[in-house]
């Protein structure tokens, strides 16, 4: 069972993200993106972006640092062998970019107990170079309870 203490526990921020264009083009050829802003350097910029755009679930791979803080922690009592991911969601200011140094910022929003199995909220606040806002990625992370 998660430790409901761990409800409003903020990680340290992550290592800088630096947001390379060959991931932002493997990532949206993975998703099975066509968008030309996501592939092309010259469509992007012709769209008045400065390099090639992430599709908008390319924000996980940002938050997947923070979320590893979560799983590693010895407090939380999350055992990832039991780990099934319930949600996810994404409020932006702006898009991400090749080229963006991304920081991220772990807030555990919520854990609840249902039926034997615990519910982890998760948001993420990722932040880019200046310290501006770009995307807000939260998680609903669902422990299996024991069989």
């Amino acid at each position: 069972m998660v430790n409901p203490e761990i409800q409003g526990r903020v990680y340290p921020s992550t290592a800088p993200y630096l947001v390379g264009r060959e991931k932002v083009r493997e990532f949206a050829r993975a998703v099975f993106s066509e968008s030309p802003l996501h592939l092309d350097p010259e469509a992007a910029r012709a769209a008045g972006y400065g390099d090639v755009v992430a599709p908008p679930t390319f924000a996980v791979t940002v938050q997947e640092a923070t979320l590893a803080q979560l799983l590693a922690d010895p407090e939380a009592g999350v055992d990832f062998s039991r780990v099934v991911h319930g949600d996810q969601r994404f409020t932006y200011s702006r898009p991400i970019v090749a080229g963006d140094e991304l920081t991220a910022t772990l807030t555990i929003a919520a854990v609840k107990q249902l039926g034997g199995h615990s519910m982890v909220t998760a948001s993420s606040e990722i932040v880019d170079a200046a310290g501006e806002h770009v995307v807000t990625a939260i998680s609903t992370l669902v422990v299996r309870g024991e069989e």
